[in-house]
């Protein structure tokens, strides 16, 4: 009786604890984690109307929709 309930308790904490865990690929932005961009232009534009230096400030920015500008 002792290991059925034991039993029944770890269940019902591995269940909750997935249902608690956050969703970390649902939106990864704002990114609150500092980004490291290469130093190379090739500039790149959003559907914010902003002009990157290359798509890694873009995405580090969370921009969407970007194009590449010819030079």
């Amino acid at each position: 009786m002792k290991r059925m309930k034991l039993f029944v308790l770890a269940a019902a904490l591995t269940v909750g604890a997935f249902a608690a865990a956050p969703n970390v690929e649902a939106d990864p932005c704002p990114s609150e984690e500092p980004v490291a961009c290469p130093q190379i232009y090739a500039p790149v534009i959003c559907n914010d109307g902003v002009t990157y230096p290359n798509q890694c400030y873009a995405d580090a920015a969370c921009a969407k929709g970007c194009k590449r500008v010819p030079i």
